[in-house]
């Protein structure tokens, strides 16, 4: 999978611009700050419609616009389509599919598959448990597009569900918000229930690529494992020793929940906010559902969140992304249907032999973008193909010589 062209309008600083881009490396070389990066996010967004460095869309809007749109000739295989996507803060994101209507922008999710490593992925491993679902989503979503709207309905009933129980907090609880609770508890189920499933098959499936990866990238002894913890067996993500506690006992864990159906599932969420709602009427929010839970990560049974090094905290959230890209693989072994590599200014924060060893693991994708701010920062094998970023309005072809030359000045 590649793209050869990506224009975008008024995506972040780019008022307009084209860009060609070629099968192997395409590597963005240019000073912080000159718009590297924003090619690579237009990239990922096209794929998963969410960006790797915020996480809602106003922020992707040139300053002074209303809308921004990305546009790319798409390569899989031996077919083609051209993709727009329509950036509407506020309102309904809308794409066109070679050219045709406006459709719901979620109809041209799963067209495109890209993986993105970015310096953010340290906070997958050592930030909140909001990061780490948003990882787990996204690539559920890039294997399986439906479930794109599955997480808006879900995001917007549990708004509606939390707005009630603030209510109920303040105003007093009545028998009307008795029954007008339990059509939330039921939407909220029906949704969850299919969310969590799309999560625990992810977590399967990146399992065995996840230690394989670690041992290729670090060559280390220790094998990387993680685990699903979900407020339906007890995790509380407010508290932090609860938490630590309860990652001790893995059997309570993905081991209850992992062979359950989507529909066996909804019924236990229903379950759970039934025991839990005099709790959640005084709290004003709820307590039980795919929002609450989180994905513990270790090497053997040592948690990487507060443990692990700076290297293996590094070794291993690159390895999540190249799990993530193996799994893509095994989902669509096609050829030419494998996903973009996306390495945005990765490689400045690796030592020089985990940078060799990524650059060794990325042969032989179909296409790799990849940015830095540091020309020596790119293993050799990757400069074939360069493009000096000076500004938002200049970016042109380098080569190799003149990479060195710039460096040297």
């Amino acid at each position: 999978m590649r793209l050869s062209q990506l224009i975008l309008h008024n995506f972040r600083s780019y008022a307009d611009t084209d860009l060609t881009l070629h099968p192997g490396p395409n590597v963005l070389l240019g000073f912080n700050g000159v718009g590297k990066t924003n090619i690579a996010e237009a990239v990922g967004y096209l794929a998963s419609h969410s960006s790797h460095r915020v996480s809602h869309d106003a922020p992707l809007i040139r300053h002074g616009e209303a809308q921004a749109i990305i546009r790319a000739q798409a390569h899989r295989g031996s077919r083609e389509a051209f993709l727009e996507v329509e950036i509407n803060p506020g309102k309904t994101n809308r794409a066109r599919i070679n050219r045709g209507s406006p459709v719901r922008a979620t109809e041209a999710l799963g067209i495109l598959r890209t993986v993105l490593f970015a310096p953010e992925d340290l906070e997958v491993v050592k930030g909140s448990p909001t990061v780490r679902r948003r990882l787990f989503d996204s690539l559920a979503v890039q294997l399986h597009p439906s479930l794109g709207q599955i997480g808006q309905d879900y995001g917007k009933v549990l708004r509606q569900r939390n707005a009630l129980l603030k209510s109920i907090r303040h105003q007093g609880f009545t028998p009307t918000h008795e029954s007008t609770l339990d059509v939330w508890d039921t939407q909220l189920a029906q949704v969850g229930g299919r969310l969590l499933r799309a999560r625990l098959d992810v977590i399967a499936a990146l399992r065995p690529h996840l230690s394989q990866a670690y041992e290729d990238l670090s060559h280390s002894v220790r094998t990387a494992r993680m685990r699903y913890l979900s407020s339906l067996t007890g995790h509380d993500e407010d508290s932090e020793e609860r938490a630590a506690a309860h990652s001790s006992h893995p059997e309570t864990d993905i081991s209850a929940l992992e062979n359950a159906s989507a529909e066996q599932l909804m019924q236990q969420i229903l379950e759970g906010l039934q025991s839990v709602r005099k709790k959640e009427r005084e709290r004003g929010i709820t307590l039980i559902g795919p929002h609450r839970d989180d994905i513990h990560f270790s090497l053997d049974a040592t948690p990487v969140k507060g443990y692990a090094s700076h290297g293996e905290t590094w070794s291993y959230a690159l390895s999540l992304r190249l799990a993530s890209y193996r799994v893509m693989i095994d989902d669509d072994p096609q050829p030419g249907a494998e996903p973009i590599l996306i390495l945005d200014d990765v490689f400045a924060e690796l030592d020089a032999r985990r940078r060799r060893r990524l650059a060794d693991l990325t042969t032989g994708a179909e296409q790799v973008i990849v940015t830095a701010a540091v020309d020596d920062d790119v293993p050799e094998s990757l400069l074939s193909n360069a493009y000096r970023v000076t500004s938002v309005d200049q970016i042109s072809h380098t080569t190799r010589t003149e990479a060195e030359q710039v460096d040297h000045e």
